[in-house]
């Protein structure tokens, strides 16, 4: 992947480095359907979800096609495939669980209210929490938006990098800033410009950091089980502002 100018991102190689301590000595023909199953269960035992173990073999079926199809190796992902049948049907593999933690207006209050009257608390979380209900924006992508990213004239913000399973490099995105939900967006926006006088990013701070104030803050209001890519699911943008994203 390297050599054709697409190297693997930090997650992908993170789990292939723990694949090949974990089996990278075994020899492709000792990899077996029953030995690939085995592998599942020890997984599961050490804690691994489905979800992970339905990535892991993934990564094993690929890196099986890749070594067939590029090197020559004769090998057959039949095993994998088999394999992943069985791990199913024992509930050990699958796609995970989909949250549908919302988070109520109540919480939201309770958030904005805290966060912005804690002296301590440098970090806007109140603004930045309301803007992610107007928006949809994920808390990374709200931490790199720059100031020339924000088009003044037509209230809209590009995205940059803006996460796709489909696409991993230059998908930028531009959006409208609604008012949709309660909490005005270009107003927000607008807060921001006179804090930062328009210079660099509209919100200049770290995002691990915003996610610690926002889970600090939910453990001091003793908001259980919130976090804050839930806030996504609160967003309602009206059908005509769909238009606009296309």
């Amino acid at each position: 992947m390297t050599e054709v100018g697409k190297p693997i991102r930090r997650s992908k190689a993170a789990v292939l480095e723990a694949l090949k301590v974990s089996s990278g000595r075994v020899k492709i023909q000792d990899l077996t359907r029953e030995r690939l199953i085995e592998f599942g269960k020890k997984r599961a035992k050490q804690g691994a979800g489905s979800s992970t173990l339905a990535i892991d073999f993934s990564f094993i079926r690929t890196v099986f096609s890749h070594a067939a199809a590029v090197h020559g190796i004769e090998v057959s992902a039949e095993n994998v495939r088999l394999a992943r049948i069985a791990l199913k049907h024992l509930d050990l593999i699958g796609n995970g669980n989909e949250r549908d933690r919302r988070p109520t207006q109540d919480e939201l209050n309770q958030l904005t209210e805290y966060t912005e009257n804690n002296p301590r608390q440098f970090i806007p979380l109140g603004r930045i929490v309301r803007f992610a209900v107007a928006t949809a924006i994920r808390q990374a992508e709200i931490c790199r938006i720059e100031w020339s990213d924000v088009d003044m004239q037509k209230r809209k913000v590009k995205i940059r990098g803006r996460k796709d399973p489909r696409r991993k490099d230059g998908n930028h995105q531009t959006i409208p800033l609604p008012n949709a939900t309660g909490y005005d967006a270009w107003q927000l926006m607008l807060e921001q410009r006179i804090v930062t006088r328009a210079r660099g990013r509209v919100f200049p701070h770290h995002s691990k950091s915003v996610g610690t104030a926002f889970r600090r803050s939910c453990k001091a209001l003793n908001i259980d089980d919130l976090r804050f890519h839930d806030l996504r699911h609160e967003v309602c943008v009206p059908k005509t502002l769909f238009e606009l994203l296309t």
